[in-house]
């Protein structure tokens, strides 16, 4: 099975099949790429999804019987792809915001009374790459394998983050868990470097592009994973959804026959940044369990 990077699709309004919501639209970037290349409308499929559920089971049958082990700080290494002129250089201070966004996401600190959990997860900066090259910032996609095999550093416990300019709108992607024994040299998660805390993208510029993408490189799908249909996204706590949010569109309800309203502020949906605020207790099991399958190692308790 090859590399899968799951995309957050540019351009494309769940709602609007004329496509006028620009709004809608830009909400729709934020993706896991099953296969990706320079084709960002891409989606994790059913079929992909039971693939992966399946490696996930297999890989936690050794594990049977045992307690989940928390894991320690996550070690983060942050690529910054930058040009000659200055564009995508993200300064050290906005790359630590990044850092502080992601520990308050993971730690349960944007949740509204009882919405949320403290997944367990927390992350420490270990070190930052700085590489100015315009054809990478300008074509990321032509190169990005061999971008990501240079740079990347670590074992599967260390998440590579790539900030650079995206094409299309898009605004990042990242490999599953699964995926690292195939490829691990393409292990990480791309963030467009407009998205980091402070960032000039509207809506879009509190730091939750990343939280999002963690959550796919921690094993998480969206919550709209195959619709109203089961299995979902394979967690029992969040409601079923037809389709994507976009923008806030808090009471929502896209399943109306299963319980439960569209889980529109949850951070694997494709909302504004500002409406993001929580995982819930099924996702936080959920990652640990790609954790303790696929990225313990060292990292693991």
């Amino acid at each position: 099975m090859t590399v899968a990077d799951q995309h957050c699709p540019p351009d494309w309004d769940p709602r609007a099949a004329d496509g006028a919501d620009t709004a809608a639209r830009a909400a729709a970037s934020r993706l896991s790429d099953p296969g990706a290349g320079g084709n960002a409308d891409v989606e994790i499929t059913p079929e992909q999804a039971a693939e992966y559920e399946e490696q996930l089971r297999d890989a936690l049958v050794p594990q049977r019987g045992r307690e989940l082990a928390p894991p320690h700080a996550v070690p983060v290494v942050v690529h910054v792809i930058s040009a000659q002129d200055g564009r995508g250089d993200v300064t050290d201070e906005r790359i630590q915001e990044q850092i502080d966004v992601l520990n308050k996401a993971y730690r349960g600190d944007y949740a509204v009374g009882s919405e949320g959990t403290d997944t367990g997860f927390s992350f420490e900066l270990s070190d930052v790459t700085r590489n100015v090259n315009d054809a990478w910032f300008d074509d990321f996609n032509r190169y990005r394998d061999a971008i990501r095999s240079d740079l990347r550093q670590g074992g599967p416990e260390t998440l590579n983050v790539y900030t650079t300019q995206l094409d299309s709108g898009l605004l990042g992607y990242s490999t599953f868990p699964q995926d690292y024994a195939d490829g691990p040299d393409q292990d990480g998660v791309v963030i467009a470097h407009d998205t980091f805390p402070g960032g000039t993208r509207d809506r879009f510029n509190e730091g939750h592009t990343g939280t999002h993408e963690v959550g796919h490189w921690l094993g998480l799908f969206h919550t709209f994973q195959n619709g109203c249909e089961s299995p979902g996204d394979y967690v029992d706590d969040t409601p079923y959804e037809r389709e994507a949010a976009a923008g806030c569109p808090e009471g929502r309800d896209s399943c109306p026959d299963l319980p439960g309203l569209d889980p529109v502020t949850n951070f694997m949906n494709y909302s504004d940044d500002a409406c993001m605020t929580h995982f819930t207790p099924g996702q936080s099991v959920r990652m640990a369990e790609h954790w303790e399958a696929f990225r313990g190692g060292s990292a693991r308790v």
